[in-house]
């Protein structure tokens, strides 16, 4: 039987199915650190199953969310009240973007950036394991948050842990906390999230209690989105409206021993080489 680990953890299934079923159903999943992350960095994943009955996003959020800022209605709310209103606002995006369930851990930061606690990496693995989602959107390794990087470090632990039959096709490291336009431009997943874009700003619009803390995270993503498609060529027409930049974290998963530092850290190296070469060029 299915249990998450803590005590204040929660499995939400908006349209009521039931739990076996909705893991069942579920091709694409998204891992993330707090609750309006899914909404900001896997919108791909949400809009690629939005409307199907043979796709389902699952979302999963890893922490509590209690160490967000705050201000207007909720400026006096303590820790424990932005825990509840941080599930109800993700439980709302759930419903708007008809995921198959969003899971919130509600593990502490502190317990996901400890890279000595096994505990979250077993719980995802689980997950992952019953889920068997063919995508999984996670954090980028070369994000400037602690708690983003410590998911994606237990993401990955997560599936390295599993047998290679029942493990995603393909991971995508999403843009939160730095964007990915620094990336070389052969090497970027562009992931097009033209369609719906009401649905793209109403998934992300019901966080409120972080909009109003003083971080208009609804026009930074839009402008964003607007921003990666508008200069992706500077010598040709926009391909698309609006887009996310991820990082191909694929081969982490299909070499267990490759190292997972390097792996991201090549990805600078290259982008330093590319500058280097451009302005050697013109001197």
């Amino acid at each position: 039987m299915f249990k998450l680990n803590k005590e204040s953890a929660e499995l939400y299934i908006p349209d009521n199915a039931d739990i076996e079923f909705a893991f069942n159903r579920t091709t694409v999943m998204a891992i993330s650190a707090h609750h309006d992350d899914i909404e900001i960095m896997a919108y791909h994943g949400i809009l690629k199953c939005f409307g199907k009955e043979d796709e389902w996003f699952f979302g999963v959020v890893t922490t509590d969310g209690a160490g967000s800022p705050r201000d207007s209605i909720y400026k006096n709310y303590s820790d424990e009240d932005m825990k509840k209103i941080r599930k109800k606002e993700q439980k709302k995006s759930a419903y708007i973007g008809e995921y198959s369930a969003v899971c919130m851990l509600n593990y502490k930061s502190s317990e996901i950036k400890d890279p000595d606690n096994q505990e979250p990496v077993r719980e995802l693995a689980e997950l992952i394991r019953l889920a068997k989602p063919k995508i999984i959107y996670t954090h980028n390794f070369a994000d400037k948050h602690d708690t983003h990087v410590g998911t994606a470090a237990k993401v990955i632990k997560a599936i390295r842990s599993l047998p290679h039959e029942i493990r995603p096709e393909k991971i995508y490291g999403c843009e939160v906390w730095r964007g990915l336009d620094w990336m070389v431009d052969s090497e970027k997943v562009v992931l097009d999230v033209s369609g719906h874009q009401n649905i793209g700003a109403a998934v992300l619009a019901v966080h409120d209690s972080q909009i109003c803390g003083g971080k208009r995270y609804d026009l930074a993503t839009g402008g964003r989105r607007l921003a990666n498609a508008t200069f992706a060529e500077s010598h040709g027409v926009d391909k698309v409206d609006a887009a996310t930049y991820a990082m191909d974290l694929t081969p982490l998963i299909k070499d267990d021993s490759m190292d997972i530092t390097e792996y991201v850290t090549g990805y600078i190296s290259r982008f330093y080489n590319d500058v280097k070469d451009r302005i050697n060029k013109m001197l």
